[in-house]
């Protein structure tokens, strides 16, 4: 190849075009590419905060739900234990006795045939005593 070049460049036989691939560019955005990587990985690990369970975790048992039932004509009860509109968040948080029973979810179950203005307006009292978990539960009609 040498002699090909050289005789070009005296002015023998016409240009010869170097064929062989360039990679200085490509070696150099790499190693661009690499220092950026090497930069930022060890900041972005160091940003993240992982919340990691105990070493030896507690078993768990599953709390009984708090039903809060409407039947006909109004009548409420907590988990089977009658109560009344007025004394709905106190017997309630008894019930539940827990050191924040605000946080706890309660779940909401009316008869088919209770007005709607009965069930708001327990939704509303557990809503202004500050129980803001509240599910309603929808039971299918069994013919």
């Amino acid at each position: 190849m040498a002699s090909r070049l050289g005789r070009a460049a005296k002015g023998g036989g016409g240009a010869a075009h170097n064929a062989d691939m360039n990679v200085t560019p490509f070696v150099d955005v790499m190693l661009v590419l690499l220092i950026i990587f090497m930069v930022s990985a060890p900041m972005a690990t160091l940003a993240i905060k992982v919340d990691l369970p105990p070493v030896s975790p507690q078993p768990v048992t599953p709390k009984e739900p708090t039903f809060i039932s409407i039947g006909q004509g109004g009548a409420l009860s907590i988990s089977g234990q009658p109560t009344t509109l007025a004394a709905l968040t106190g017997d309630l948080a008894r019930k539940l006795a827990g050191p924040d029973p605000q946080n706890e979810s309660v779940l909401v179950r009316a008869d088919q045939e209770v007005p709607y203005a009965d069930f708001m307006a327990v939704v509303n009292r557990l809503q202004a005593d500050g129980f803001y978990k509240v599910a309603l539960i929808s039971e299918e009609v069994r013919s």
